[in-house]
């Protein structure tokens, strides 16, 4: 990735930091040298560092340290966290932080995403001066007396349970005694979710909670295909509540007690109706499904749709003062706590509205508006730029809206097509109030896909 005359000035950091395959894309020498960039860049002496359980962590974790120390940083090593954890400490102690992590990518994927004084992922006008740093090698490397030190904080997990556990009614949840399992997926949060769980008074049980860096019991992304033994087992057992996260435990999603999987969607809308007060601002990407602003219609609230990306949806956030936003994935935003995805914070609140309600995470979710959202993608080589003009053109006849991608309207519901910004493929949302319209729109994109690509 550095070190190719061929891609030179490439852009590499995507919509949440730098991916790619280590020793391949992410070579020593290619992460020792962005640290070095990274460093250069920060305003804070100190820079704190952690990572998820992937197997490459260790070599890449190393070789970020050594480029941060060489430009005089003192380094903070939190070690296996969750990212929200270290978004946290970065937050509370004003200091830079890096996170080696590829979220819910495969295994043989990791990567390098940095992380503001403020908790917040970098805006994209930062990485891009991190990246002119990175080409024009303008590094600014200390002598040998100044170059910084590792220190080590093994209690940052600690501290982020007592901020979670401060902003739910603890002693109600308490008082429910709920059975919850958590499948952590072999990732970040394979302790720190179950002791969440167990200091809110929960008898929990874990899947996949042993830091796994082949991601061996299965893929990190938390969607319904992904996690058949937490769906099998809430439906042979008693249980109250499922809880899954992806790799760096930045979302959460949820499983009734019957063993049906809940869309986040549901989960944003349930966190709104509890969270968001009228006349609230509520900030979600283009991507969520009508059932947000229907929610945020009905509540007399005032919804900010953005491009996708939970930094941009961060940044919003602050910018309009809002208490709460998120996307369609299981990443809620709650700005009480912190402006970024957090799925601890997002397993507590949950456990916070049943057990005030009363109520089963099933009925909650029965009590919402029915919209179906679906998600598909597809593997393309062609330019964005050549595609999307290719479906405005097929399109012409639909309203459209250009927020991100391409969101084209038709009667009952919509689709939204967006380049990914780590994959070469793109993404398809199609969102109707049932399955059988939401299917139909689905049809009629990949149709189109194909005449106009042939």
């Amino acid at each position: 990735m550095g070190n190719d005359p061929e891609i030179k000035r490439k852009k590499l950091f995507g919509t949440n930091g730098i991916r790619g395959v280590p020793n391949v894309d992410l070579t020593p020498e290619f992460c020792s040298d962005i640290a070095t960039a990274i460093g250069t860049f920060s305003d804070t002496g100190n820079i704190a560092v952690g990572m998820d359980t992937r197997l490459s962590g260790d070599m890449i974790s190393s070789s970020v340290k050594a480029g941060l120390l060489s430009t005089g940083k003192n380094v903070i090593d939190l070690g296996i966290l969750p990212t929200p954890a270290l978004q946290l400490y970065c937050r509370n102690n004003h200091v830079f932080g890096v996170v080696i992590t590829a979220s819910h990518n495969p295994p043989q994927f990791n990567g390098i995403k940095c992380i503001g004084s403020d908790g917040t992922e970098l805006k994209q006008e930062d990485e891009a001066r991190i990246e002119d740093i990175y080409y024009e090698k303008k590094y600014a490397r200390c002598q040998w007396n100044t170059i910084g030190t590792i220190s080590y904080f093994p209690g940052q997990i600690a501290e982020y349970h007592r901020s979670i556990i401060s902003l739910v009614d603890a002693g109600k949840i308490r008082s429910r005694h709920y059975r919850v399992v958590v499948d952590a997926g072999n990732g970040a949060a394979y302790s720190s979710t179950p002791e969440l769980l167990s200091k809110l008074g929960c008898a929990v049980t874990t899947l996949n909670a042993n830091p796994d860096g082949l991601f061996s019991s299965r893929n990190a992304e938390p969607r319904p295909e992904n996690l058949s033994s937490l769906l099998d087992l809430m439906k042979t057992e008693r249980f109250d509540l499922g809880i899954a996260h992806d790799g760096d435990a930045d979302r959460a999603v949820f499983v009734d007690e019957n063993g049906k999987f809940i869309e986040g969607e549901n989960t944003l809308a349930l966190a709104i109706q509890d969270v968001a007060r009228k006349g609230d601002i509520v900030v979600t990407p283009v991507s969520s499904s009508d059932l947000i602003s229907d929610i945020c219609s009905s509540s007399g609230l005032k919804l900010l749709q953005t491009r996708v990306g939970a930094p941009i949806v961060a940044r919003s956030m602050i910018e309009n003062s809002a208490r709460i936003g998120g996307e369609e994935n299981g990443g809620i935003i709650f700005g009480q706590h912190q402006y970024c995805r957090d799925g601890g914070m997002t397993a507590a609140k949950i456990l916070d509205i049943m057990a005030r309600s009363g109520k089963r995470i099933s009925d909650l979710v029965a009590e919402l508006p029915k919209y179906v959202l679906l998600k598909e993608s597809i593997h393309t080589d062609i330019p964005w730029s050549k595609l999307s003009s290719m479906l405005k053109e097929h399109f012409r006849s639909n309203r459209m809206d250009f927020t991100d991608g391409l969101k084209i309207f038709f009667p009952g519901g919509w689709i939204l097509v967006r380049p990914s910004g780590t994959e070469p493929i793109i993404r398809v949302y199609s969102n109707a109030r049932n399955e059988k319209n939401a299917d139909e729109l689905s049809n009629i994109f990949r149709s189109a896909f194909q005449k106009i690509t042939g």
